[in-house]
């Protein structure tokens, strides 16, 4: 007999990369009394990084509330690549399987709800407010709430976000090795993305949406590896269904491509942090230790919303978090 979980990565439904139905991310509601419970911990976003925090908090016996709304940042993307046992998989599958595993400890509970107002107590505990209206009380508090992507006034880019323009070789680039490349951007970061794509194919060219600004050694190392530098604009991405076939510059210049690498800028998906007082770091992530505290005491992050972003770093960062925060509440009560 074939099994749920079977079914679901086999279906055309999910492997197109649409998100599951209600019915089956609706898990188990909280009960009245529940909610008048002080969590050890309540996390803020349930996706992958969340998620592996909650585990290792649930294994750790630890009262746990997520509250998530199902917006993950990877949600147009359609399969799961650079994960050790998920390659290729759909991370819509992945994430409702992860989520059966954590929910499968009674001490944690996961709600569908928008949190929007965190508040530190005198006590040094935290009072969690909700979309719903409803109110819920933590020792401490995990930010597992990503990152929100700033699309650029380029028509057609968003719609290719995440089939043919890509921000991640190791995520996405094998899928277009040896296709006709753009890299969108300049500088240090353009560069960056040659040196790693050119390793995945020679048909490369960068698209500054400038003037180059690359330093004289940059230059002749990209001349010496035959990557081209167009110094204009583009304005318009021809598509299907995502998958950007030519670029229209500002000059009305045509040019065909297969794939795009850019990195478009991001900001955090949550702004209760930074009104919580964290600290930022210049890239905009949440300043975190190597135990995933932030600068305010009894708040932590992990995932996207405070480092590199990839699945397996999530949920490693979701596993340090999840580990630290129980450590803590074990020197607590010590």
């Amino acid at each position: 007999m074939t099994s749920r979980r079977d079914f679901l990565l086999k279906s055309s439904l999910f492997t197109s990369g649409l998100l599951m139905s209600d019915s089956l991310w609706s898990f188990t509601p909280l009960a009245p009394e529940q909610r008048d419970t002080l969590f050890d911990v309540v996390i803020v976003g349930g996706s992958f990084s969340g998620l592996s925090a909650a585990l290792a908090l649930g294994r750790s016996n630890r009262k746990v509330l997520i509250l998530d709304t199902q917006n993950p940042c990877n949600k147009m993307v359609k399969h799961t690549h650079n994960l050790l046992a998920q390659d290729g998989n759909s991370p819509v599958v992945i994430a409702h399987q992860a989520k059966e595993d954590v929910v499968r400890y009674d001490t944690v509970h996961y709600y569908l709800d928008e949190v929007t107002d965190v508040k530190k107590k005198e006590s040094g505990s935290f009072t969690v407010q909700s979309k719903e209206g409803k109110t819920f009380r933590a020792k401490y508090v995990l930010f597992a709430t990503g990152l929100t992507d700033i699309m650029p006034d380029i028509a057609g880019f968003e719609a290719c976000w995440g089939t043919s323009i890509l921000h991640c070789p190791y995520c996405h680039g094998y899928e277009v090795k040896n296709k006709k490349t753009l890299i969108l951007g300049n500088g240090d970061l353009a560069f960056h993305y040659a040196i790693l794509v050119h390793n995945l194919t020679s048909d490369l060219q960068i698209v500054t949406q400038g003037k180059a600004s690359f330093t004289p050694e940059q230059l002749q190392a990209l001349a010496k590896n035959k990557i081209g530098i167009i110094e204009e604009e583009i304005t318009q991405l021809i598509h299907q269904q995502g998958q950007v076939t030519r670029v229209v510059l500002k000059t009305g210049q045509v040019v065909a491509t297969e794939a795009i690498y850019a990195k478009p800028d991001a900001k955090q998906h949550c702004a209760i942090p930074i009104h919580l007082g964290c600290t930022l770091t210049p890239q905009g992530l949440l300043q975190v230790n190597a135990k995933q505290q932030t600068s305010v005491s009894g708040i932590y992050a992990c995932g996207d919303t405070s480092s590199f972003r990839s699945l397996a770093t999530a949920i490693a960062t979701g596993s340090q978090a999840g580990a630290s925060i129980n450590m803590q509440l074990c020197l607590d009560n010590f």
